[in-house]
């Protein structure tokens, strides 16, 4: 549908006194229908139309009622990142940030409506003790939001509105969400989930537990043979030689992710994420933890003249490369420094480090570079079979019989 050539037809169209870019109407999404996937009663394409809507495929930006329309009421595509094949189930924690987000911007066209502003004052109450770290997540998204194209941003604010009225709709609405999608991608792949719960001792439902191990499965030995092999089975240390390298394999990437941790400790990662951060101007904060992590490892003569350093370029008043943090980490760090010590950035580092995991990493594993990353074709060809050697198998067994317990 979304075929450059074959696709919808996709438009800006004018308005009264501004425009409503990236749009198509109701009647385009079915008479494609009809002549894509041959069917001759339309009254059966407004029905698929409609179930795609329901699931936030595509959404009308006009209202928050996910239904299929065959008029000119306009629609708009979501982002693959919000799809619900994706198996994200947001939790309150991220509706919360989003509705606080919302009373930060432009108020006459993000307002809340009654249910949203009950939701918010229902998660105040029951996120009290956290709500200043929500608030806080909530006004770096909506200062990163504001430096961004006035189009871009009006595109996206209505794609991550529609991805919450699939998963917290409006009263009376049909939530969709209650059919468990990931149960039925499960199905398509039995004998995959079948060997992780043997491997984990699970019961034969599915758990969090086992969803996480079936995301590691192509990496454990135990199933899928290592390319290159296990070096603690074969005594070959090409595995630990391309983890060192400057050339990520397709799987490596992959792996990035998993979460953001599996991206700040591979050094490649660390690099195409500060090249992501980079072509968003948010560069400074990056650069602002790895310095501090640098600075942990300096010999004690140098710390003081290194704290000195990395205060004036990132956090004193009129820093060249000014991040924003916190006015409790921000008093901290400035008593710290009073007396300088490699731990002297501590908590300003450690707000540093969330807002990326809340805010940036995010795009980065949506954005079109990791994309293209991702789709290259792998750099390392299968290996030969492991030589098992006696003295590689008793240490891997050793290791994970420990593991176990």
């Amino acid at each position: 549908m979304q075929d450059e050539k074959n696709g919808i037809p996709i438009r800006t169209v004018k308005s009264f006194l501004s425009k409503i870019p990236s749009v198509f109407s109701g009647s385009d999404i079915v008479q494609w229908m009809q002549k894509n996937l041959n069917i001759e009663d339309q009254v059966e394409a407004l029905h698929l139309g409609t179930l795609m809507a329901a699931h936030g495929y595509f959404f009308p930006i006009s209202d928050h009622v996910l239904t299929l329309k065959e008029d000119g009421t306009f629609y708009r595509f979501q982002t693959p990142y919000f799809w619900p094949s994706n198996c994200w189930e947001p939790e309150n924690t991220d509706y919360a940030v989003y509705l606080c987000k919302r009373t930060m911007q432009n108020k006459a066209r993000l307002e809340l409506a009654d249910y949203e502003a009950e939701s918010l004052a229902r998660l105040q109450r029951a996120f009290a003790r956290k709500w200043e770290f929500i608030f806080m997540q909530a006004e770096a998204q909506a200062k990163v939001d504001k430096k961004r194209d006035k189009i871009e941003r009006k595109i996206l604010d209505s794609q991550e509105r529609a991805f919450w009225d699939v998963h917290r709709p409006v009263p009376g609405c049909v939530n969709t969400t209650e059919a468990d999608i990931k149960k039925s991608s499960r199905m398509k792949q039995p004998h995959k989930t079948r060997k992780v719960n043997t491997h984990t001792h699970t019961h034969t439902h599915s758990s969090p537990q086992a969803e996480k191990d079936n995301q590691y499965l192509e990496y454990d030995p135990f199933f899928t043979t290592p390319e290159p092999s296990n070096p603690w089975i074969s005594d070959d240390v090409t595995s630990w030689e391309l983890e060192a390298c400057k050339e990520a394999g397709q799987q490596r990437v992959k792996r990035w992710a998993f979460c953001f941790d599996e991206v700040m400790k591979d050094p490649v990662g660390r690099e195409q994420f500060l090249k992501f951060l980079e072509s968003e101007f948010s560069s400074e904060n990056l650069r602002f933890w790895l310095a501090v992590q640098e600075l942990k490892k300096r010999p004690i003569r140098e710390v003081p003249t290194r704290v000195q350093e990395i205060w004036e370029e990132f956090l004193a008043p009129g820093a060249p490369s000014a991040i924003n943090v916190d006015s409790r980490s921000y008093d901290k760090t400035t008593q710290n420094i009073k007396d300088p010590g490699r731990y002297a950035f501590q908590d300003a580092q450690e707000h540093i480090y969330k807002l990326m995991k809340s805010d940036s990493y995010s795009r980065f594993i949506r954005s079109s570079a990791y994309q293209e990353l991702l789709q290259a074709k792998k750099k390392v060809q299968p290996q030969n079979r492991p030589r098992h050697t006696i003295s590689g198998l008793l240490i891997f067994f050793f290791c994970h019989f420990v593991n176990i317990k």
